[in-house]
């Protein structure tokens, strides 16, 4: 029977249990035990920092929290262990969503920056807070138990600590191949793709604080009734900095590198300590300089991380299958999906109402004025510099306008930002094509679906939300095949063609449902026959009554599709006509095309 790569993942996981009963010294458990509770912290930097793009070293704080509030709650007040798990989770959770609601509106060095700031400050709480038994900690914590039977031994600990990592790559795993999972992937390729598909950045920026926080947290729970004591040491920075080390080894934007980080940093440090007080003849803390430089050479070889390198090379062996596929046929309830009323052909759609944008004494867009009706293409040209990708900006709601409005539908969107835009039914592809390389086609068109599911984190995680999966998939799966993309449906975006790119954005934006369709230089790097197929597709969506506002310098291309065509030098509108009139105005040609003789 052949086996899918996710399933020799989980029963090589399945193996590790069997490691305590083996006859190993138990200075071999202790390591496998810390390299449980290592990875699960790790496993929450690889969701945080790896995937949403948000660089932490404070999680050693929250192991803290976790491991220091079931500490007191069991022996100042003899509480359960498992009341402390379920509080230590909330106290953290609290902690990470005040914190996060902050630091996660930070960008650049500034973020990890404030990450080590109240790390430190955590550390130092630990360590001076008086019923925390300041610098000495907490003693005489109670072992674990369940239904009477003592969970107290190293080796029945593991298997404790091990079943918790397994529970949390499961949940990680289910969260990540979803809805909020491909919001989360694209947390990382900044604000405003993500914004434009309707997703809610700040929110998923503070969901993914939260839960690393968590998984930090039920760490330091593990941690604090496998050593029945507590102190501020192991949760200062310089841990903080070895979990973040840690997920990087492994592969920080990988969920399985997270364990592989864990294992090599756990057991190399072990070995380390061992073997140079041998070699060199003297004791000291020699392996921090030697394990230092193997990290960087490490890095310097792989800068992915290691388990990259480990998957390539079972992929020459076994070629991965798609992680995420559409379903062949619709399923039940996929017509149930939301889905716009087109406005009546020749309604007014889009009114851009002396439009105005500064910046300090720059004038980029100059009292614009212009329509678009319901079925109608229409052409924004002018030279380089003319404002053309300012004024696309304030439609789409990137920037806000200085003065004048643009009504959509006869509502005001002009200082509405990009996420409540597209819900007002405008989509959007991008002059340069912002994809999330690694992941599929199908994945990254199926993020323009976000607006068309409801379904929670918590329903992704626990794989309630299959059915909802299974119908945006599909209208994703429709949309690739509407641009003619199908052969491509699992192939990573990153390897297609620019121009299959640029057609794929467009798949995207169909995801959304729009009314209005706003393509900025659509045809930019495609051949000959692509652009005649894109003319055809834009045609098709004329003709379902689709409007489109369409930004490009390939004059033959807007020629021959446009309805109307608007042109702006320096910030300004200098012409509004047909193709045909454009084409011999005057004003036109001594702008755009250097005048005539």
């Amino acid at each position: 029977m052949k086996m899918s790569t996710k399933e020799l993942q989980w029963l090589m996981f399945g193996w590790s249990f069997l490691f305590p009963f083996l006859p190993v010294p138990g200075y071999w458990i202790t390591i496998g035990n810390y390299i449980g509770l290592y990875s699960i912290v790790a496993l929450g930097l690889v969701l945080l920092t790896g995937i949403g793009g948000l660089t932490s070293f404070g999680q050693a704080a929250f192991v803290g929290l976790g491991a220091y509030t079931t500490a007191y709650l069991s022996t100042a007040l003899g509480w359960s262990p498992w009341v402390g798990l379920g509080a230590g989770l909330v106290v953290s959770g609290l902690a990470a969503a005040l914190i996060g609601s902050v630091t996660v509106r930070l960008s650049g060095h500034f973020l990890p920056l404030a990450t080590i700031a109240w790390g430190l400050s955590l550390y130092y709480l630990f360590g001076t807070i008086e019923f925390l038994g300041k610098y000495d900690g907490l003693s005489g914590i109670p072992a674990l138990s369940v239904f009477g039977i003592d969970l107290s031994s190293p080796r029945v600990m593991y298997g404790v600590i091990w079943f918790c990592l397994g529970g949390c790559l499961m949940l990680v795993l289910n969260l990540l191949n979803s809805r909020p999972g491909r919001a989360i992937r694209a947390l990382a390729k900044g604000k405003t793709m993500p914004e434009a598909m309707g997703i809610h950045t700040a929110q998923y920026k503070i969901l993914i604080f939260v839960l690393a926080a968590l998984m930090a947290s039920l760490s330091g729970w593990l941690y604090a009734h496998l050593q029945r004591s507590v102190s501020a040491t192991p949760f200062g920075l310089h841990m903080g900095i070895e979990y973040l080390f840690m997920a990087v080894v492994g592969g920080v934007g990988h969920v399985w590198g997270a364990i592989l980080g864990a294992v090599v940093m756990t057991g190399l440090k072990s070995q380390l300590q061992d073997w140079l007080p041998l070699l060199l003849g003297s004791n000291g803390n020699f392996e921090i300089v030697v394990f230092g430089v193997m990290i960087v050479l490490l890095l310097l070889w792989s800068r992915d991380g290691l388990w990259p390198w480990v998957a390539g090379v079972w992929a020459k062996f076994h070629p991965p299958e798609p992680e995420v596929v559409a379903p062949a046929i619709a399923p039940e309830g996929y017509s149930d999906l939301p889905r716009r009323t087109r406005p009546q052909a020749g309604a007014l759609i889009l009114e851009v109402n002396e439009a105005r944008k500064q910046f300090g004494g720059l004038v980029a867009v100059k009292d614009m004025a212009f329509e678009i009706r319901a079925g109608e293409v229409v052409g924004l040209i002018g030279p380089n510099g003319a404002g053309k990708s300012t004024m696309f900006n304030l439609v789409t709601g990137v920037l806000p306008a200085t003065s004048g409005e643009i009504r959509f539908c006869g509502e005001r969107i002009d200082q509405l930002d990009s996420r409540h835009i597209v819900r007002m039914g405008i989509g959007r592809s991008f002059q340069h094509v912002h994809l999330i390389p690694h992941l599929s086609v199908l994945e990254n068109v199926a993020m323009g679906a976000h607006l068309r599911g409801r379904s929670s984190p918590l329903a992704a995680a626990l794989r309630l939300d299959r059915h909802e999966e299974a119908r945006l998939l599909f209208l994703a799966a429709e949309q690739i095949r509407r641009v003619g993309l199908e052969e491509h449906m699992h192939t990573p975006a990153g390897s297609l063609a620019l121009g299959q790119q640029r057609i794929l954005e467009i798949a995207r934006a169909l995801c959304t449902d729009p009314t209005l369709l706003l393509l900025d230089e659509p045809a930019a790097g495609l051949r000959l026959k692509e652009k005649e197929a894109l003319a055809d597709l834009i045609r098709q969506l004329k003709g379902e009554g689709m409007s489109v506002l369409l930004v490009e310098h390939d004059m033959d291309f807007v020629m021959g599709l446009t309805d109307r065509l608007v042109v702006m030098e320096f910030g300004s509108k200098i012409a509004e006509g047909l193709p045909a009139e454009i084409q011999n105005n005057e004003a036109v040609l001594a702008a755009y095309l250097g005048g005539v003789e």
